[in-house]
């Protein structure tokens, strides 16, 4: 789908920021309650709804789960810098281990910095004998995350 962004005005005005705030907090909220949220009818609001979804705005609608209650207790972030010509190599092996649950690829001294979930050091130990084959990495193990994933700024 492509998306319908233009730079040089706002996306969203004040209703599509509240109906957004409003499915952030309780994403399986029913579109009546949606309305009543927002001073809206029923029918404008699923109109919004799917408006945004065919601008690209809302993009999905996701299930949460604690790591931690799936036996997951330690989190750890990783940046990986392949070897010379061991890029895509390491970019499979990123994508094929279930244990990443995010990475991207930035700009800087490493191509990678991705996240883990796993349940014990063994874990990250055996993980990273797989990539360091390929690449050199630095591991940092999360203590908390104040700010777990939020928004960005919606404000016009």
């Amino acid at each position: 789908m492509e998306k319908a962004f233009q730079s040089d005005k706002p996306i969203l005005d004040a209703v599509d920021r509240r109906l957004i705030a409003s499915l952030n907090r309780q994403a399986r909220s029913p579109v009546a309650e949606l309305a009543r949220q927002v001073g809206m009818s029923a029918p404008s609001v699923t109109e919004r709804l799917r408006r945004l979804e065919e601008q690209g705005v809302i993009t999905g609608y996701r299930v949460e789960l604690d790591p931690a209650a799936l036996g997951y207790g330690l989190t750890a972030i990783v940046r990986i810098r392949p070897l010379p010509g061991q890029l895509r190599k390491v970019e499979a092996l990123i994508v094929a281990i279930e244990a990443f649950i995010e990475c991207d690829k930035v700009t800087g001294d490493d191509c990678f910095v991705a996240r883990l979930v796993l349940r014990s050091i063994a874990e990250l130990d055996g993980i990273l004998e797989r990539i360091t084959a390929y690449a050199e990495t630095n591991t940092a193990i999360v203590k908390t995350s104040p700010i777990k994933r939020r928004l960005p700024p919606l404000a016009a």
